[in-house]
């Protein structure tokens, strides 16, 4: 599996008073996400530090012209192309896409680090699943709406989620209407530890520290995901060659968290080198990331 890290772009924003979190926008759209109303049975967690809103970001730069291309060359192969062409997923595919990726990481410890906790521990393997899925479809409509989805391979085979450089994905409409707002509401009270008090201030810090002056200029890869009925025919790595020529051409590094062992030794085939390794330490065993940087070649 090629995994990096489910909603690795994400950074706190901070707490609101309880008028505000009640209050529901208008919008429009079809995205079932849209309307504001808690999960059912839930309500916002006002407990120690934990954040009740939050942002998904990638540091604005000047370095757009590079996802312009990368996607302008994707776009060009029609949805009826053929299994081995890379496609643009569009916003109306956001659960397709997310459903390969939901396969991919079905035992990722990552992927469940905010789901296996303590206190949901009398949910059934049902109920986790589906937060497991929704929390996928969540980021794969975000990065539809403002970042780059890719895929490729019968039935969305294998899908890689990019936070290209120059764009960010924190403004209020994206997180309303791709669902990222409801983990206030659908997490546990650890699983909210978990993700806005360790998860994300750990993956902030740490690639702020790693790219110094390059993490507004930096291609970020989220997540890339193969089925496992798809493994084995290469399509991982098109998916992120399709954006490291670019990546090249431009002198911009890529970068990633790996959370699964076997994937280093893969990616340092694609060019990519191991730069630190961090550690998730609120489980009964800690769960390792490997953090990974590919510099620009022909430069």
């Amino acid at each position: 599996m090629d995994k990096t890290i489910a909603a690795a772009g994400i950074t706190i924003v901070g707490h609101q008073n309880s008028h505000q979190q009640h209050q529901k926008p208008a919008m429009s759209g079809n995205n079932p996400n849209a309307v504001p109303v808690p999960a059912k049975g839930q309500g916002p967690n006002h407990e120690g530090n934990v954040p009740v809103t939050f942002r998904i970001v990638q540091q604005k730069g000047h370095a757009a012209a590079s996802h312009t291309h990368a996607q302008t060359h994707a776009t060009a192969v029609p949805a009826a192309a053929g299994d081995n062409d890379i496609r643009i997923v569009k916003p109306e595919e956001y659960k397709e896409a997310a459903a390969c990726l939901a396969d991919a990481f079905a035992e990722d410890d990552v992927a469940r680090y905010f789901i296996d906790v303590p206190d949901r521990e009398h949910w059934s393997e049902a109920d986790k699943w589906q937060l497991h899925v929704d929390i996928l479809e969540y980021v794969t409509y975000a990065h539809c709406l403002k970042g780059l989805v890719t895929t490729v391979g019968e039935g969305y085979g294998a899908v890689a989620l990019w936070m290209p450089p120059g764009k960010n994905m924190d403004d209020f409409m994206t997180i309303l209407r791709s669902g990222m707002w409801r983990l206030n509401y659908r997490l546990s009270a650890e699983g909210k530890k978990r993700f806005f008090n360790e998860f994300l201030p750990l993956l902030h810090d740490t690639k702020a520290g790693v790219l110094g002056d390059r993490d507004d200029t930096s291609w970020y890869l989220v997540y890339l995901g193969t089925r496992p009925s798809a493994r084995g025919k290469g399509y991982a790595r098109k998916l992120v060659e399709h954006v490291t020529k670019d990546a090249d051409r431009d002198g911009l590094p890529c970068y990633l968290e790996s959370s699964n062992p076997v994937n280093p030794a893969i990616y340092r085939k694609l060019g990519f080198e191991e730069r630190r390794r961090i550690h998730l330490q609120r489980a009964e065993k800690n769960v390792e990331l490997d953090i990974m940087v590919r510099e620009p070649v022909g430069n």
